[in-house]
């Protein structure tokens, strides 16, 4: 059986009733499609202070805008959707079990998630003390709550299978894959400035990272659709099934040419 389903597609009658049902959650939890007045402030915090991840979460969520919407819309209503809101897995107990993860074959995601974790300095939790602090979502137990929680947990996860590290070039890389896949205004604006002023930037971006960044959307766009995946029953198996099934190659081209080129000194960004 498939792990994931292609991108969501629907009649025109289809994706009005979907928009209307994610407007009905977002309402619930009180978070406007747009909240102009945190904006420039993610903005700035994020360019002035980037080890502060909170401000992130205060741009995404000021720039959710109505592809999100649409994307939120297909997963409460797809069957996939509807199952992980029924159960509702609590994906970052699992993630935080280092022992558990330890356990797991060789090759295996799990494997390679904690591989990742324990090289970048990095925790399941980590990015839910700053989501917390950045963003009205989350605070609730709504069904938009869950969903933003879902999809902020298996951030890392999706690191993994994509192939995408944590330097600066692989972090936008894997939030351009993530724009394609979501379409959330505020990732696609981050995204989009850091490619067209990257080599002004505090921490340069050159031609060939541009290149890897954008190389990310095409991934994304080419991808199954990751939000509905229930990603705990894979993390036993072997991460290059779990990539085919996905349809994601390992890492991009373009990204592994920068890495290459670079070797390991590119500079991380703080978790």
């Amino acid at each position: 059986m498939s792990i994931a389903d292609p991108h969501p597609r629907a009649s025109l009658r289809e994706e009005i009733r979907r928009f209307r049902r994610a407007q009905e959650i977002m309402r619930e939890a009180g978070v406007p499609m747009f909240t102009p007045s945190g904006i420039l402030p993610g903005l700035k915090g994020i360019i002035f202070d980037p080890h502060e991840t909170s401000h992130v979460f205060t741009l995404f969520s000021s720039l959710i805008g109505p592809l999100e919407y649409r994307a939120m819309g297909h997963f409460v209503e797809s069957p996939r959707g509807k199952d992980l809101l029924a159960r509702r897995p609590n994906l970052v107990a699992v993630l935080s079990d280092r022992a558990r993860l330890a356990a797991l074959p060789d090759g295996s995601l799990g494997r390679a998630y904690l591989e990742f974790v324990t090289r970048e300095n990095i925790s399941a939790d980590g990015l839910v003390e700053a989501s917390v602090k950045g963003t009205r979502l989350l605070k609730g137990k709504g069904e938009a709550d869950f969903i933003a929680g879902y999809l902020r947990d298996v951030h890392d996860v999706w690191h993994v299978v994509t192939g995408y590290h944590g330097d600066v070039v692989g972090e936008l890389a894997l939030l351009a894959f993530s724009f394609a896949q979501l379409g959330n205004l505020g990732v696609g604006l981050l995204v989009g400035i850091s490619a067209a002023l990257g080599p002004v930037l505090p921490t340069p971006i050159d031609r060939d990272g541009r290149r890897a960044i954008v190389e990310g959307y095409r991934r994304g766009r080419r991808a199954k659709w990751f939000p509905t995946v229930d990603w705990i029953p894979l993390l036993e198996r072997p991460l290059v099934e779990v990539r085919r099934e996905l349809g994601v190659e390992i890492e991009g081209a373009k990204y592994r040419e920068v890495r290459v080129e670079k070797g390991q000194s590119l500079i991380q960004l703080a978790a």
